[in-house]
């Protein structure tokens, strides 16, 4: 199996899998029905009965394993960072051991050759991930290969904000530079990010820790490690819905479900059906 290399140096490039691996000691029984509600909404499906699903890029496994409990028949997860692939290794130890056909291992969405030789599936997910290659477009057009016709493609791409997304760049440029500049800025954006949420919630008369306990039913996430994944996120690429949209357009996929981001740098979620 060819692994393709990262596309910047591995010192400058976030150590995801590690970050994944913390984010195993919160995972519940309630992050795990939130990343199966997640699934349903966005795929418009109940269930997954007898569908197969292609994890690409599948970080801490949860949504592999969200598949799992949906009923989907056989399961691949792959990921480039070897710790994300032991992530859902032990995902699968603990939950579904039993699982034959939920194979998982080390790959690159970056490499046609694996893809072209993993075969075609119902559902292919990717979010979150496309735009960490450092090659966006070329994963866009990558990951559509092992999408069976009149399958679905589900991603999610950090939203274009111009000059602001240039400034987090180099911000997350600095934090993979070496330990001082990450606790540098690791000191500077988490007790901002957590003042400014408190400040919102005095504003508004709400409960400031309530804000943490729900952040679960954002897809069953940590916000705490999602900081982390935001300041060290990189490589760090941004695209607009429609530039998305009009992308695999032009290849003959449908879209059928958007969630936007709206003005904010988080991600746009797609939902395409490939052209029969």
């Amino acid at each position: 199996m060819t692994i393709i290399s990262p596309p910047v140096d591995t010192e400058k490039r976030f150590a995801f899998g590690q970050n994944w691996r913390a984010f195993l000691s919160r995972l519940d029984e309630e992050r795990i029905l939130e990343a199966q509600r997640s699934l349903r909404e966005m795929l418009e499906a109940e269930r997954l009965d007898g569908v197969s699903f292609l994890d690409a890029g599948s970080g801490s496994g949860l949504f592999s394993l969200a598949a799992a409990g949906l009923g989907a028949s056989r399961i691949h997860s792959f990921d480039y960072d070897p710790d994300s692939v032991e992530c859902t290794r032990e995902l699968k130890r603990r939950y579904r051991s039993e699982m034959e056909s939920w194979t998982i291992e080390r790959g690159s969405v970056l490499d046609a050759h694996y893809l072209a030789g993993l075969g075609e599936f119902d559902v292919v997910y990717s979010w979150g991930v496309l735009h960490h290659t450092g090659h966006l477009w070329r994963a866009l057009e990558l990951v559509t290969s092992p999408v069976r016709p009149e399958g679905k493609l589900f991603i999610a791409i950090y939203n274009d904000q111009g000059l602001i997304s240039r400034g987090w760049t180099a911000v997350k440029r600095i934090y993979n530079s070496g330990l001082p500049a990450r606790a540098l800025v690791t000191g500077v954006f988490v007790p901002y990010f957590a003042g400014r949420g408190l400040l919102r919630d005095l504003v508004d008369l709400k409960n400031p820790v309530a804000r943490y306990r729900q952040y679960k039913k954002q897809r069953g996430m940590s916000m705490v490690h999602d900081w982390r994944d935001w300041l060290g996120g990189y490589p760090f690429q941004v695209a607009s819905r429609q530039s998305v949209i009009r992308f695999y357009e032009d290849q003959g996929f449908r879209l059928i479900k958007l969630k936007s981001a709206g003005r904010s740098l988080g991600n746009n979620e797609f939902v395409f059906v490939k052209p029969a």
